[in-house]
């Protein structure tokens, strides 16, 4: 599996697909590219692009190295957009539109941005509730009531949870564990980063699910007036989990294929 190094010496697996311009896709929390929605993305856009995957630090086949940073996330990033030629457009959903729009906000390199559901809530007083019992949970080793409690404060009916908890694959969102207080981090507050989407010049399409929760098509409303050149478009019928085939083509237009 190829590799690129980030600037503190942390490798990024990647891969790459198809042949056109350079696009990237960033997973938001729990998911990488073993596990998550960009391989099937990936499978649908490869005609018109070439689609870079990758696992986030501390998950799959990427390294680690702490202490955890978000500009280190961020060079992460625009490493793997050096490696696909200097120029990149990138698309990400969820936890992963912060640090897309932080990495856009450092410096040249994303030349578009898409944006699927940034998750910027608001809830200052829940997001400071949250972040502190997540990092009690992380430092006594519990992370498997780290996982339950993300999934439990993104919605998730906790018979549901328990469900999934007691299935074979829980181990591995248990290995991944730590890397919530990652995106926990990558959101800051839970409010629009207004500032840094100022400094943010590049054609941008912020998306949301015209079936999913009003307080998450109300973020990426909030999040597509707070960026200078976006566009706000909803997806009918789709929820958080959007569905591949109804944003490839919502991407291939935007991107310009």
């Amino acid at each position: 599996m190829p590799v690129v190094t980030s600037t503190d010496g942390t490798t990024i697996a990647y891969e790459s697909t198809g042949s056109g311009p350079a696009l990237v896709l960033v997973d938001g929390a729990m998911c990488h590219r073993a596990a998550g929605p960009m391989r099937p993305l990936a499978a649908l856009l490869r005609d018109a692009f070439t689609v870079y995957t990758y696992d986030r630090r501390g998950r799959g086949e990427s390294s680690d190295t702490l202490p955890y940073a978000v500009a280190r996330e961020v060079e992460d990033l625009r490493a793997l957009i050096a490696r696909a030629g200097g120029e990149a457009y990138v698309y990400a959903i969820s936890s992963g539109a912060a640090l897309a729009m932080a990495a856009a906000a450092a410096g040249p390199g994303i030349t578009r941005l898409a944006l699927y559901e940034p998750p910027f809530m608001g809830d200052a007083d829940g997001a400071k509730e949250y972040t502190e019992r997540l990092i009690e949970l992380l430092d006594a080793g519990r992370r498997g009531d780290a996982v339950a409690l993300f999934m439990t404060y993104v919605g998730m009916p906790a018979e549901a949870v328990a469900g999934i908890r007691a299935q074979p694959g829980w181990a591995a969102l248990e290995a991944i564990a730590p890397t919530l207080a990652y995106d926990d981090e990558v959101l800051g507050d839970g409010s629009v980063p207004r500032d840094l989407a100022s400094r943010i010049a590049v054609p941008s399409l912020v998306l949301a699910g015209g079936a999913g929760p009003q307080s998450l098509q109300q973020a990426a409303k909030a999040t597509a007036d707070a960026l200078p050149t976006a566009e706000h478009r909803t997806l009918d019928g789709q929820t958080h989990d959007v569905a591949p085939d109804a944003l490839a083509p919502a991407l291939t237009e935007f991107f310009g294929a």
